[in-house]
């Protein structure tokens, strides 16, 4: 016979009654405020009642606070589902600054995320967060704000801490590290003067040119250096160097590293050297981005320009890198022998067609016959690891990370979106070595043809296509 403690029965009483009497006031609200507006959000304030059933999130009203993640400072549980409703007095707006934030990633964040969404702005493009960099201030249009926080049932970390505050629409402000933009969009350091426009007005690519000294500029010889500033010494803080490489027509531009150390990061976002297959860093495709001490491998341009980019932000700081470059004639390149003796072109190894008859031009290099479940079936069966932009190492994380894949295929869209995922977990090897990234329009047309399923299930839509290259050219992106 098993006994039962002293008052247990009274507490399951007693918890039943609590749950009992809360479904009653909800349901008594929501019969007094059945308004348009009540009803376009009746399906988030269930969500937010049953988030504070499970011992997180809730509805704040005072003019500011905080909240975090479950077991802060400890690992949030799995499959959390927590969602705060923030509502100030208007006119006044909400601000919220996330001071720590350590969730699974890395972006776009499928799998545990912070989401900030406004009540006047349901889909925002930008306002979801995870990994290990806490995000910049937020200063919202809205009174009211809802944050979500989600985890899956695997990887957990140490989850958040945030403060929110109103304020007046004409008081939005940054941290004291942050720059604002775009009558107050904030962003990070890291962000400013990195040779990509953030801001719609691109206010933070103008005047950088105190930031970035002897270092970066124009190349034209056959043969050359680069280095980052004072190597072998550590490089300073807050610097874009970028070198524009150039040789003769009729050649190509091979350029190796001799030494490489910088800051090692899970994603290179914060020190990097990115390789550009073009005349500028707008115009084709990348051939890599390296962090960390893994020398990155020889990078071979498919025309006559590079160009390099490196970036350092304000935090650690190592001895950088030193690297030589070579114009190699486009004749003297070293062809790909069939077993016939037929000679191939560079070109066509690893483009998808069996060029041997043997196909053995198809398993050079480094391409990877591709294995994960969701990515098989599509127009290109070849891939290429590490994977530079997400920092996957092979399919086996690829395949992890898109272990729950069959979820997103009860949505209508879930084949634009299965082309632009796969696109981004398994790129698609060049016959240079390299990888190509999606095409934007790609993302564009998954973007357009899922954003709304997506909003119903409560998900934003995670990517910024207009990162992406925008091309027909099979060389400089990938259509999958």
């Amino acid at each position: 016979m098993r006994l039962r403690a002293p008052g247990c029965g009274w507490g399951m009483v007693a918890v039943s009654a609590a749950a009992l009497l809360l479904l009653a006031a909800l349901g008594l609200a929501l019969a007094l405020i059945l308004t348009r507006e009540s009803l376009l959000h009746l399906e988030s304030v269930i969500t937010v009642f049953l988030s504070v059933l499970s011992g997180c999130g809730g509805v704040l009203t005072d003019s500011e606070g905080s909240f975090s993640s479950p077991n802060h400072p400890g690992s949030y549980p799995p499959n959390s589902l927590c969602v705060w409703v923030i509502r100030v007095p208007p006119p006044s707006l909400v601000q919220i600054h996330v001071s720590y934030l350590t969730v699974e990633g890395p972006s776009p964040c499928l799998f545990d995320w912070l989401e900030v969404q406004e009540q006047t702005e349901p889909v925002c493009l930008s306002c979801r967060f995870c990994g290990n960099v806490a995000p910049p201030t937020v200063n919202t249009n809205s009174s009211t704000v809802w944050v979500t926080f989600r985890s899956d049932g695997s990887i957990a970390g140490t989850g958040f801490t945030a403060q929110y505050r109103a304020i007046l629409p004409g008081h939005k402000s940054c941290s004291r590290e942050e720059f604002m933009c775009d009558s107050g969009r904030c962003l990070l350091p890291v962000s400013v003067c990195d040779g990509h426009p953030n801001c719609h007005d691109q206010t933070d690519e103008a005047n950088c040119s105190h930031k970035h000294k002897e270092c970066g500029g124009q190349k034209t010889g056959p043969y050359g250096y680069l280095s980052s500033p004072n190597h072998p010494k550590p490089y300073p803080h807050q610097q874009l160097c970028i070198w524009y490489l150039s040789v003769e027509e009729g050649h190509v531009i091979t350029l190796s590293f001799t030494n490489f150390s910088l800051e090692t990061q899970d994603v290179c976002e914060f020190d990097y050297v990115e390789v550009h297959d073009s005349v500028d860093t707008g115009a084709g495709r990348v051939l890599g981005r390296f962090c960390g001490t893994t020398f990155p491998p020889d990078l071979t341009s498919s025309g006559p320009h590079m160009t390099v980019v490196f970036v350092a932000d304000e935090g650690v700081a190592d001895s950088g890198f030193n690297a030589t470059y070579q114009a190699v004639s486009v004749l003297d390149r070293e062809q790909f022998a069939c077993s016939t003796g037929e000679c191939l072109q560079p070109q066509w190894l690893c483009d998808g067609w069996n060029d041997c008859p043997d196909g053995a031009d198809e398993q050079a290099s480094s391409c990877e016959f591709i294995e994960v479940e969701m990515c098989q079936g599509l127009s290109y069966n070849l891939t290429s690891f590490p994977n530079i932009w997400l920092s996957i190492a092979d399919q086996r994380e690829a395949a992890t990370l898109l272990r729950q894949y069959r979820v997103l295929m009860e949505l209508a869209c879930f084949k634009p979106l299965q082309r632009l995922v796969c696109g981004m977990f398994l790129p698609q090897c060049s016959p240079q070595g390299g990888v190509l990234q999606p095409c934007r329009s790609v993302c564009s047309s998954a973007e357009q043809q899922c954003s709304q399923a997506l909003d119903l299930l409560s998900f934003s839509w995670p990517f910024n296509c207009h990162l992406l290259p925008d091309s027909q050219d099979p060389m400089e992106c990938s259509l999958p």
